[in-house]
């Protein structure tokens, strides 16, 4: 039941992150749910840093801000790749 609730809020986390950086547009509910999962690791490593724990297993607030923070900076890194800037 963990990984259906990750991927739901991974696919909320990912859409929330499109919206802050423009692309939702470009990017269908995969990329969306893709996004938001891998955001979710980022943000989670960052967050342990500074003793926030916040897990996306289980529906929580703080879970899904440290996605949505994960996959903005996700977004970001793949808008310098993509055109060597952040929107």
């Amino acid at each position: 039941m963990g990984w259906i609730i990750a991927l739901i809020v991974g696919g909320i986390a990912g859409w929330l992150a499109s919206l802050v950086m423009n692309r939702d547009a470009s990017m269908g509910i995969f990329w969306n749910i893709v996004v938001g999962c891998i955001g979710s690791v980022i943000g989670n490593l960052i967050a342990n840093q500074f003793g926030i724990v916040g897990s996306v297993q289980e529906f929580s607030l703080t879970g899904l801000i440290v996605a949505v923070f994960g996959a903005v900076i996700l977004l970001g890194i793949i808008n310098l790749i993509q055109r060597g800037r952040v929107r």
